[in-house]
């Protein structure tokens, strides 16, 4: 038996629920499918950056999100049960106007996933667990997808979110080039202790010179288990160690390299071991298929920018896939590989050199770059700058469209939702009308952030036409199809 879709998503993870509630409310039939059971359990990507909580500022989750986490401790380095240093992790930001948030939030990847799924099946989406894919076939008009089960799915098309392991990639036969970031294995497990445990939850507590390779003890947020949940990072000093991830093996692990005895752990919730790469595909596309998150690109956890940065693959793809359904060319999928590639290929030697860095338990504080603000796409097929001497410096066509609050609009608000916005700001001729078609609208006072002239920003808050009067825009809109209905 075959189902019909538009859209086939492989991966329930951060990336395929994205992409799930982006399509959801774009209104685009999607079918995703997880072969896991039930959603991830751990917390393994537990940091959310300043970027990615824009983006879930727009799909409408942010506000959970930020009730389920909390911000990042102080790092405590520690010798034995001495304190020796303490400092910040990440450089702290006060917010701006133009970016109203600017430290990564600390939430496990499973409440992340949790809110996104509640907020999925609220639109009306669900997720078909227990479903492995099998095999794939792809023609011209679309893709048929084979499961465990012998049951099959037609799309018209396919999103890999299954993970550095990914299925679908090696059913594509595509490539990833990559290296070894680091050979020392690591473990990482989700810990309960007991409120009397030497390790106050007011610290990530670090100790680098502890026997057999330094651990980092991390405090997650408050939830309604047993006793207090923090997340354990130890390396091991020998490359041949094959780690015990058993509860027990955790249990022991933790005795011999820090301060708690077996008495103060109540429970290993969940654990993993992995030896750091980076790795990227060879292709994002091929045909009708796309690879999102780890199936095209694999980090290094230093830094914590690999959840971010499949999150944001999602967010670039969901709105293209969702204008070319409707009738936008064809070559407007092109550019989410000719956008993201270079994007994720920057990312993975930033979490790699901040990983070599603080190889042997070294103190590497992470800076605004971590943050992904800055990143854009002025080179994208997309990003049509027709000012003439505009400073290299200023808001161009590509680059992130900033947040501010001028004549009694927040420009946040107005760009949330799937649709395009067009922006006058200052003394600028008035756009032409649009009424009746999905672009919206706005005009505000001249906004140092922007300057002065018209901005036509994408759905995924990036500009991508600016000028100094509309003239023009009519005709880039009808380039890229966002037309009536769209």
């Amino acid at each position: 038996m075959v189902a019909n879709t538009d859209v086939l998503i492989v991966g329930a993870g951060p990336t395929g629920l994205v992409l799930a509630v982006d399509l959801a409310r774009r209104g685009v039939r999607a079918t995703l499918v997880e072969r896991a059971p039930s959603l991830f359990p751990g917390s393994r990507g537990k940091g959310l950056q300043p970027r990615t909580q824009e983006v879930l500022y727009d799909l409408g989750v942010l506000d959970a999100i930020r009730a389920a986490g909390t911000e990042y401790p102080r790092v405590l380095i520690k010798e034995g049960d001495e304190p020796a240093q303490e400092w910040d992790m990440v450089k702290r930001t006060e917010p701006t106007e133009r970016a109203p948030f600017t430290d990564a939030w600390l939430i496990p990847q499973s409440r992340t996933q949790e809110v996104l799924y509640a907020h999925l099946r609220g639109l009306g989406g669900e997720v078909r667990f227990g479903t492995g894919l099998t095999g794939l076939e792809q023609d011209a008009e679309g893709v048929t997808a084979r499961f465990e089960d012998g049951a099959a799915v037609r799309a018209r098309y396919l999103v890999a979110a299954d993970g550095g392991r990914s299925t679908v990639r090696k059913a594509l036969g595509i490539a990833m080039t990559g290296e070894t970031v680091d050979p020392k294995p690591m473990l990482v497990a989700d810990v309960r202790i007991t409120a009397d445990a030497p390790v106050p939850d007011t610290h990530w507590h670090m100790w680098p010179k502890a026997p057999g390779g330094g651990v980092a003890f991390c405090p997650l947020p408050p939830d309604d288990g047993e006793g207090r949940l923090f997340q354990l990072a130890a390396q091991f000093a020998d490359e041949s160690a094959v780690p015990d991830t058993s509860a027990a093996g955790v249990a022991a692990l933790l005795t011999s390299r820090t301060p708690l005895r077996e008495e103060h752990i109540v429970e290993v919730a969940w654990a993993s071991d992995f030896r750091a790469r980076a790795a990227l595909a060879d292709r994002f596309r091929a045909g009708r298929v796309f690879l999102a998150g780890d199936a095209a690109h694999v980090h290094s956890p230093a830094g914590g920018q690999g959840l971010n940065t499949s999150v944001q693959d999602a967010y670039n793809l969901g709105w293209k896939l969702a204008a070319v359904l409707s009738g936008a060319p064809e070559w407007l999928l092109d550019t989410y590989e000719e956008e993201r590639m270079p994007v994720a290929a920057d990312i993975l030697g930033l979490s790699t050199r901040i990983h070599r860095a603080g190889a042997g338990g070294r103190p590497v504080r992470r800076g605004e770059e971590v943050q992904q603000l800055g990143i854009g796409y002025r080179e994208s097929k997309l990003s049509r700058e027709t000012r003439a001497d505009v400073p290299d410096d200023a808001l161009r066509a590509g680059d992130r469209a900033p947040d501010g609050r001028r004549g009694g609009v927040r420009l946040f608000d107005a760009f949330r939702g799937p649709h395009w916005t067009l922006l006058a700001v200052g003394d600028v001729p008035a756009p032409p009308s649009l009424e009746g078609t999905s672009i919206r609208t706005a005009r505000v006072p001249a906004y140092e952030a922007y300057g002065t002239g018209v901005f036509l920003v994408r759905p995924d808050g990036y500009v991508g036409w600016a000028g100094e009067s509309a003239r023009g825009v009519e005709a880039y809109l009808e380039e890229v199809g966002a037309g009536l209905g769209r």
